[in-house]
């Protein structure tokens, strides 16, 4: 990714995290973080992957972001002065669920306790 290409992707992100927390009334994006922005080599497109608090319904979530795609962009364009602004497209971020699973097997191993301690013990002794 060229270095104009990671601005726009900045810049979006951060606008987009302000109107999502911000601006946006729909009580079914609360608690919906904006995590990263991936724009195409084309620049006509805008995948934005979103973070969802344990209470929010991600489903809802997107749908409402989806319906809400033609203002996010609107906005967009005003605030950056942009000549096109990139088709929003939404998809949930499973690297924070991955994170999430991570952490508590690296809290497993510092304990000493591996998943399946007993099943690797009983396959050696075969």
């Amino acid at each position: 990714m060229d270095h104009r290409t990671e601005r726009i992707a900045e810049a979006l992100r951060e606008e987009l995290a302000e109107l999502v927390e911000y601006e946006m009334s729909d009580p079914r994006v609360a608690g919906i973080v904006v995590t990263d922005v991936q724009i195409s080599p084309d620049k006509h497109h805008a995948h934005v992957r979103l973070a969802f608090a344990p209470e929010t319904d991600s489903k809802e979530g997107l749908k409402a972001l989806d319906r809400a795609r033609n203002f996010l962009r609107r906005e967009l364009g005003q605030r950056l002065e942009m000549y096109r602004i990139p088709d929003l497209h939404f998809e949930p971020d499973v690297s924070g669920n991955v994170a999430g699973r991570m952490e508590h097997l690296l809290k497993r191993i510092r304990k000493g306790r591996p998943k399946d301690a007993g099943q690797a013990g009983d396959n050696r002794a075969e």
